[in-house]
């Protein structure tokens, strides 16, 4: 990938190293991005979500998010593989997805033990186990 702000190449890099700097302080959780942490910090301070769903009692931290979740209650499914009939209503399910068309199925591998992992999310929770 390329970035035209360094700091956004920063922060891309998290992605790959596994590096969280931004360390909550009520409880053990670390995040690679300062507005994550913002995030988490909701849950401690019992503050309400800023978007809420008006189909359900539902509350989300972006308002892509939202995006997402209204999807849910549409059934819209706008993100279509090129390759086959399969659609998703989050393009990141869509980039996953179309892995299984490439040589490409698991990306994420484990420095420690070789296993590799379809999701960067999988290979977190699989670090994990090493410790």
């Amino acid at each position: 990938k390329a970035f035209s702000i360094s700091n956004h190449l920063t922060r891309h890099y998290r992605t790959h190293s596994g590096e969280k700097p931004y360390q909550c302080n009520q409880c053990d959780k670390a995040f690679s991005h300062d507005s994550q942490l913002k995030i988490h910090l909701r849950k401690h301070t019992g503050e309400q979500e800023p978007f809420p769903c008006s189909q359900c009692d539902k509350a989300f931290p972006k308002s892509s998010h939202l995006k997402w979740h209204i999807m849910t209650h549409t059934g819209q499914k706008p993100y279509q593989c090129s390759h086959c009939d399969k659609s998703y209503s989050d393009n990141r399910q869509l980039l996953v997805h179309l892995r299984t068309h490439t040589s490409e199925k698991e990306p994420y591998l484990c420095i420690q033990c070789d296993k590799a992992f379809s999701e960067s999310s999988h290979l977190e929770c699989h670090i994990k186990t090493h410790t």
